[in-house]
């Protein structure tokens, strides 16, 4: 497998990126994976899901957005929108690749909301989209008031939110109010696959029930008895994944 570890310059920020191939690919699909809220690209469901597509002959394009892993810019400050100026970058540098003929979003939580989004800003340019457990409810959230459960005053927002042992700047919920994915769901005629665990602790099932019936052509796996990580049934999530661009 070739891989090629660097920096995609985004408005002066670094996006830290790994570019891997399967063996002896020319040209082809290439899959840009984004990892969730406080995540980054080596978790293990990260990496499972991106050994799968390549065995299925895709490349992937793994990143840490920004205030994540290896990438620039401080965890409070980083917003929804900065996610999406830096997922619009990264997808106009993974169409720009010589050997890509195919562009497959995929994205996990809040990777997985930005995945949608990004995927009906560039419904041209973006083949396939897999969002998985998708944070779908942050807008709606952000707008009731509450974060990861932590609640704070939606209409007279705090400079700082507290969220378990972490801070965001109150600019977060600021975003994630003016954002309405279904704008998004409603733009995206591609297939999509979602991928949600049944005990998923974080994300209703509901939420991505909705999603798939509001998207044009999309289905639903649901991983029965597990969580938002998949850590009972991760291979039933790769799985899913594999079947679905085998498809495509």
């Amino acid at each position: 497998m070739a891989c090629e570890e660097f920096y995609i310059d985004v408005d002066g920020k670094r996006v830290h990126a790994k570019l891997d191939r399967p063996e002896g690919a020319e040209r082809g699909p290439l899959a840009v994976v984004f990892h969730g809220f406080t995540g980054h690209m080596e978790e293990r469901h990260i990496i499972a899901v991106a050994e799968g597509l390549r065995a299925e002959g895709v490349s992937t394009l793994r990143v840490d957005l920004y205030g994540h892993g290896k990438s620039d810019g401080a965890f409070a400050d980083h917003t929804l929108y900065k996610w999406v100026t830096q997922g619009l970058a990264v997808i106009d540098y993974a169409r720009g690749l010589d050997f890509v003929d195919a562009l497959y979003v995929v994205g996990h939580s809040q990777g997985g909301l930005l995945s949608m989004l990004l995927a009906g800003m560039c419904p041209d340019d973006v083949a396939a989209l897999m969002p998985l457990s998708p944070a779908i409810l942050i807008p709606e959230a952000a707008r009731q008031g509450v974060l990861l459960g932590c609640p704070f005053d939606p209409v007279h927002i705090p400079a700082t939110i507290g969220v378990g042992e972490r801070t965001l700047s109150g600019n977060y919920a600021r975003v994630a109010q003016t954002i309405h994915v279904e704008d998004e769901i409603d733009c995206y005629p591609g297939p999509v696959l979602i991928v949600h665990g049944s005990a998923d602790e974080g994300v209703p099932l509901s939420d991505s029930e909705a999603a798939v019936a509001r998207y044009r052509n999309a289905r639903l796996v649901v991983i029965s008895d597990d969580d938002h990580c998949y850590h009972a049934h991760l291979d039933q999530a790769v799985a899913a994944v594999r079947e679905f661009v085998a498809a495509l």
